[in-house]
């Protein structure tokens, strides 16, 4: 008689019949002992910092690299150690860490911060209803008033600029500024971005004393990567349950695309998975390319479902619309506004969400010349059409429109 599949996989669960002896070992969070190919960036990173053992404030440090280059890893690493030998020491670091892309507004990411210092109640620092300035002071006043020397570590500190530029404060000239406001304790900002451009959209004034030291962190090659795989399969998996071949297609995947680490360790821990569903003995090639096409498509809808409403209405107006330009698309967005009986937004601010949205990759513009009648942009989706359906039907307001 065949065994109910449910069963087996429960069996196998308890009975300890798995591919993995550690999963931990394939989270992003995860820091290793030792940091592969990354020595010259930990030298870099460790010098910029040291005067914290010196009892002194170091300078602002901005970290450079694309994803998955180990950025955040090294960081992170680097003041935990630190704050290990100045644990029992008079002049205490706090670390406060904060992901910009992770945050809707500035707002939002300066509560995030203000949480870590130990504003914990609304009456300290409520979610909503204080100004910018306010809730920056509130910070400022908790640090001095305990003698706190803080590092604030901003990861994707390029999307901080578009926080900023959307409320109107410019945050990132008061963060660079605060010692000079602060009689007790210190700040130090250290940033963390994907983007090697960023900075020009920076005031100058800023740009000055953000970046006072930098470390640029570059891409992985292919048999970097594969030395970073093998070293985590070795705790992360039982023995001789990934196959060379998988290991090294996977290298290869993410190595040549994007010389991205991170990604590698992803794909390899969603391969593992799907042949433990699988009941598989081993992780094979076949596995590493099913979780390259999965992970694509759950990356995608995780970025269509972050989406506010009207833009979320915005990129359905683009997926509907007679025609592709500005002007069809918002006729396109107003009648999808009024179908769900939401208020519609100016034509001038959709027209800027759109820019914003063809910055993510989701859409893309293209300007169109035509001769004595000017010219216009139009857009286009870059996913599938049932990408933003299978998305947007989980939304209780937009199921009917999909």
């Amino acid at each position: 008689m065949t065994k109910d599949p449910i069963d087996k996989l429960l069996d196998d669960a308890q009975s300890g019949k798995s591919l993995f002896k550690n999963r931990e070992v394939l989270h992003f969070s995860f820091i290793p002992d030792i940091i592969l190919h990354r020595e010259d960036e930990q030298k870099k990173v460790t010098q910029s910092l040291l005067p914290l053992l010196k009892k002194s404030r170091p300078s602002n440090l901005l970290v450079y690299g694309k994803p998955g280059t180990g950025k955040t890893l090294v960081v992170k690493k680097v003041l935990g150690k630190i704050q290990e030998r100045v644990k029992e020491n008079s002049f205490p670091i706090q670390l406060l860490y904060a992901n910009a892309k992770e945050e809707t507004t500035l707002y939002g990411l300066l509560v995030k911060l203000g949480r870590q210092l130990g504003l914990l109640s609304q009456k300290e620092l409520p979610s909503t209803g204080l100004s910018i300035s306010e809730v920056f002071n509130r910070i400022i006043s908790t640090i001095e008033k305990n003698g706190l020397n803080t590092v604030f570590v901003i990861d994707e500190i390029d999307y901080l600029v578009e926080l900023v530029s959307k409320s109107g404060k410019d945050v990132f000239y008061s963060l660079t500024r605060a010692n000079e406001r602060l009689k007790k304790g210190t700040l130090t900002l250290i940033g963390i971005s994907n983007d090697l451009t960023f900075k020009e959209r920076l005031d100058p004034r800023v740009l000055s004393s953000l970046s006072e030291e930098e470390v640029i962190f570059t891409n992985y090659t292919v048999g970097q990567i594969k030395e970073i795989l093998e070293e985590r399969i070795k705790v992360a998996f039982i023995p001789n349950t990934v196959e060379q071949a998988a290991v090294n297609l996977c290298s290869a995947m993410s190595g040549q695309e994007h010389g991205d680490a991170r990604r590698a360790i992803d794909l390899l821990r969603v391969a593992g998975e799907i042949a433990e569903r699988e009941q598989s003995d081993t992780v094979k090639e076949d596995q590493i390319r099913r979780a390259a096409l999965k992970m694509e498509e759950d990356k995608e809808t995780t970025a269509l479902n972050s989406y506010p409403l009207h833009e979320k209405l915005l990129i359905l107006a683009v997926m509907k619309a007679s025609g592709n330009t500005t002007g069809e698309i918002y006729q396109s967005y107003k009648n999808l506004c009024k179908i769900t009986r939401q208020k519609e937004l100016t034509q001038r601010r959709i027209t800027q969400m759109l820019s914003e949205i063809e910055m993510t990759g989701l859409i893309t513009g293209k300007i169109i010349h035509q001769g004595m009648h000017g010219r216009t942009k139009k857009f286009n989706l870059t996913l599938n059409a049932d990408t933003v359906k299978k998305a947007f039907k989980e939304d209780l307001t937009l199921e009917d429109l999909v």
